[in-house]
């Protein structure tokens, strides 16, 4: 098994919630949750981030099976109205950012990484799809939905929590990762 030299400590800097070193063996992943993304979700076909820009899913998931290992985790954020999707997208930045820092890690330890994350993708105005390539592609971190990554069957498996009641978020990462 790859270790990541550190990592406890690093990531102990951060506000975490909780994460877990899981195999890309058994992802689970869903044409269900591809059919969610088309028929409720404003950025499908519109984003390089998403459906059907990412790839068809069996593409996608024989890519994260390319690599071995992957870093599973959450962040918790507070809002005031957990009905709100405006209020509690605000807060996705915040977890992006975390996400960025540990990949970043993870790269200067020596791995290759690859990152799903919360985001449709907005770092242009305008997303270039499909007219032409993807301006920034080691930026651009495409949502685990979009490969079609069902999130709770992982929470469940690794114990870890999905709702914590209140006006809590969790948001969820995963960084893919590999030996260069």
């Amino acid at each position: 098994m790859i270790q990541i030299p550190g990592l406890d400590e690093y990531i102990a800097q951060y506000p975490v919630y909780e994460y877990r070193i899981i195999s890309t063996d058994n992802l689970p992943v869903e044409p269900r949750v591809r059919t969610v993304c088309q028929q409720e979700c404003e950025r499908y076909g519109t984003t390089w981030a998403c459906p059907p820009g990412v790839g068809e899913l069996d593409e996608c998931e024989q890519f994260c099976h390319t690599y071995p290992r992957g870093v599973f985790f959450s962040t918790v954020a507070e809002v005031r109205d957990v009905l709100d999707m405006e209020e509690m997208l605000r807060t996705r930045s915040a977890h992006e950012e975390i996400t960025d820092q540990i990949n970043q890690y993870m790269s200067e330890k020596g791995l290759e990484t690859f990152v799903l994350s919360t985001e449709s993708c907005e770092i242009c105005e305008e997303c270039a799809y499909p007219k032409g390539p993807c301006r920034f592609p080691d930026q651009m971190h495409p949502c685990l939905e979009a490969y079609g990554i069902v999130v709770p069957e992982i929470v469940e498996r690794e114990k870890m929590e999905y709702y914590l009641g209140g006006n809590t978020v969790l948001w969820f990462s995963l960084i893919l990762f590999r030996s260069q």
